[in-house]
């Protein structure tokens, strides 16, 4: 067998300007990769990084031939767990870079095998949930407009960004447009612990689902108390990145949040998904805003999981890449396609 590999940046504009608690984002830097047998079948991946956990597009580039290096010294694709071995200890950080690889070796494998992904793995795809789909901090009045378009699409599942001094006023208005949907609401660390409980105690009120990182990651001895006091079911995302995380927020949050640009790639995603069950938590798959070049493959891990927020691709203006369905935000992974469903638009 001889395997070749590739990548490109591509940069994707955003529908809307999306802010967060800790910042503004008008576009996606991502990097594709794609790697070929010689039979002519090719896995695509990407990478979405983040600069919170110190990467960029350009850090991504910068590894990424190294790593494509490890693939094609190998070269067997169904190695996955040497490749995954040999990638790590040749990079150790850049864990979307990693993730990239990842997605497009597996989405190789499963093609070769003609199968779509999640039935490669031996999960049922009918066992699906809904997305939430995301309403980025803006004036209310642009929230409410932003919530009003999102309920005319079919979205029933908001999640909603706070972490402002009028968070009951935004979970307010959002609730008055968006009176039967489930609401999520997402801190992005923005609380201090005793404030955290006070806001989700007031939140409680507008049938909120549960709350998102409400403290700072590097607190969490905060985080276990918020979870003691607060009237609504913690997440934890910053809190959450890679296997060893998970018995360190065990009794602190009730929920984990998975990303694969954190942990780096779907074999340790699927790890992470064992301990969390293991350790009694309930369990969310995130992600960044990215293509549908990586957001395919997040879609077949669904079938495990508690709830969905696999937006990132529905945020963006336009994507290179078409992926799994989600009409009215539900994961259709029954599609037939072999793969993780990620083809060039």
């Amino acid at each position: 067998m001889s395997l070749t590999a590739e990548f490109e940046r591509i940069s994707l504009p955003l529908e809307h300007a999306f802010t967060i608690s800790r910042g503004t984002q008008t576009a996606a830097e991502n990097v594709v990769v794609k790697i070929e047998d010689d039979d002519g079948n090719v896995g695509i991946g990407g990478a979405a990084p983040s600069e919170h956990y110190g990467e960029t597009a350009a850090t991504v580039e910068a590894v990424m031939p190294d790593l494509l290096a490890v693939v094609e010294r190998v070269d067997d694709p169904h190695a996955l767990a040497r490749i995954e071995r040999e990638m790590r200890e040749t990079v150790n950080r850049n864990p979307a870079a990693r993730c990239a690889v990842s997605i497009a070796l597996h989405d190789l494998v499963a093609k070769r095998a003609g199968l779509p992904l999640y039935r490669y793995w031996g999960l049922d795809g009918r066992e699906t949930l809904e997305t939430s789909f995301t309403i980025g901090i803006d004036p209310t009045d642009v929230m409410r407009e932003k919530t009003r378009e999102a309920v005319a699409a079919g979205y029933g599942t908001l999640k909603v960004k706070v972490g402002t001094d009028r968070d009951e006023e935004i979970v307010g208005a959002i609730r008055e447009e968006a009176p039967d949907a489930t609401i999520r609401v997402d801190a992005n660390q923005a609380w201090s612990p005793r404030e955290a409980v006070r806001k989700i105690d007031a939140l409680a009120d507008f049938g909120v689902e549960f709350v998102e990182q409400p403290v700072p990651a590097e607190n969490p001895d905060g985080m276990a108390f918020v979870r003691e006091r607060a009237a609504l079911p913690i997440a934890a995302d910053e809190s959450c990145i890679t296997l060893e995380d998970i018995p360190r927020i065990a009794g602190k949050a009730d929920i984990a949040n998975l990303k694969l640009m954190k942990c780096g790639g779907l074999r340790e995603a699927m790890r992470m998904i064992h301990a969390a069950n293991a350790h009694g938590l309930e369990l969310m798959l995130g992600c960044m805003v990215e293509s549908n070049a990586s957001i395919a493959a997040a879609c077949h891990l669904v079938p495990l999981l508690d709830y969905a927020d696999l937006d990132g691709s529905l945020l963006l203006a336009e994507d290179e890449y078409e992926g799994v369905p989600m009409p009215n935000g539900v994961i259709d992974l029954e599609t037939g396609r072999a793969g993780t469903g990620v083809r060039k638009s």
